[in-house]
């Protein structure tokens, strides 16, 4: 009997035995050809930007400028002849130059005391700001032809907002940012402001708010674009300020101020609105440009006749190109490939061809009087926040 119950024992272990190795051969099978299948890549998701509604999405949240790559041209602007616009403030005229001749084509009479040259929002129009003429002239990038001039009261500079809907004038002797119909150019609404000079701006990464520079009371404001009102305001911490041109960084963390008296950059965080830190560039510091991959920005010194580079990544300046002979380089933008930096000479009735690859100067172009806010166009992007050129 014990034989017989050992046996049955020994037996009933043999088959839980082969039942655990049939088992473990089978999960390892399994596994095996688990294994041998390619892995499913996990869905990387880009964090989206929760932007002012009616603006297009944000393309990569990493880098703003990244519609703005050599050749990535709108079909809305792909078959406009390249030409620089070249407003003279003291000759009231607009010079067209051709950038592959670095030759003057067509002289444009245009209103009293053209400030800058402005694509419009849809990128169809340029506007010639006639400040003193209190006008905006049209001219059809497509023929180059000027149209009749719209009535709008000091327009210094002419941005628009992200969605397309108002232009803002900024009215620099009157003391206002006024938002008008962004075709029409009727007024929707006039906002006065405490700060004297509202020269230029740059818009946050949603677009629901945008910081300007007050030149002439050395301010900067924070303005909601939605509400269309002043929330912030601060001095800045040099006797004398004047800043310029309003650049963001690529990721939209930053904003880059130019500052002509400071002679150099202040560098401000736009969602607290701190008080921003200084950087030094050169004398006079002006007008400020994104080159096309989005690693640099050129930063033009109009009071030694310089550029310097500035560097996002490495938060560094790192090259300064000084031009033979000197100038006055002032307002201007980067080519469509990228590779010239075209510049106003303001005091020197010139204008300035620059390799963005060496820093050389390839052409000096005498053109009228006082130029200023030259426009290189077209130029890559979806659509144009105003001033000389500025693209998303």
């Amino acid at each position: 009997m014990r034989t017989t119950n050992a046996a049955r024992l020994l037996a009933a272990g043999a088959a839980l035995t082969a039942l655990t190795l049939l088992s473990g051969c089978s999960q390892k099978h399994e596994n095996e050809a688990i294994a041998s299948k390619a892995p499913v890549p996990p869905r990387v998701r880009k964090p989206q930007v929760d932007v002012l509604p009616g603006m297009p999405p944000v393309e990569d949240p990493t880098d703003i400028y990244a519609a703005d790559r050599p050749g990535r041209l709108s079909p809305v602007v792909a078959d406009f002849p390249s030409r620089v616009y070249v407003p003279n403030t003291n000759s009231d005229t607009v010079t067209v130059i051709d950038p592959k001749t670095y030759k003057i084509i067509e002289t444009i009479r245009v209103g009293r005391q053209p400030q800058h040259v402005v694509p419009s929002w849809d990128l169809r129009t340029l506007w010639v700001n006639n400040d003193l003429g209190n006008s905006l002239t049209p001219i059809d990038p497509r023929t180059g032809k000027a149209g009749e001039p719209v009535d709008v009261h000091d327009p210094y500079n002419l941005y628009f907002t992200p969605d397309g809907k108002y232009a803002i004038v900024m009215a620099s002797k009157d003391r206002r940012l006024v938002f008008r119909d962004a075709h029409t150019m009727k007024v929707a609404k006039s906002v006065p402001v405490a700060c004297a000079g509202v020269n230029h701006a740059d818009f946050s990464i949603d677009g629901r708010y945008f910081i300007v520079s007050c030149e002439f009371s050395g301010e900067l404001l924070k303005v909601d674009t939605a509400k269309m009102e002043v929330i912030g305001e601060q001095k800045l911490a040099v006797q004398g300020a004047m800043p310029q041109d309003v650049k963001v960084s690529p990721d939209g963390k930053r904003f880059y101020i130019a500052d002509m008296v400071a002679n150099g950059m202040w560098v401000l965080d736009g969602d607290t609105f701190g008080k921003p830190e200084f950087l030094a560039t050169g004398k006079g510091a002006h007008g400020l440009y994104v080159s096309r991959d989005s690693r640099e920005m050129y930063v033009s010194n109009r009071g030694e006749g310089s550029i310097s580079v500035f560097d996002f990544t490495r938060n560094r300046l790192t090259k300064k190109w000084h031009l033979p002979g000197g100038g006055s380089p002032d307002m201007g933008g980067v080519s469509a490939d990228g590779k010239v930096l075209w510049l106003s000479g303001r005091y020197n009735a010139e204008v300035y061809a620059i390799d963005t690859r060496t820093g050389g100067e390839l052409a000096r172009i005498k053109v009228g009087s006082g130029p200023h806010g030259l426009a290189v166009y077209p130029q890559p992007g979806r659509y144009s926040l105003g001033h000389t050129g500025v693209f998303r």
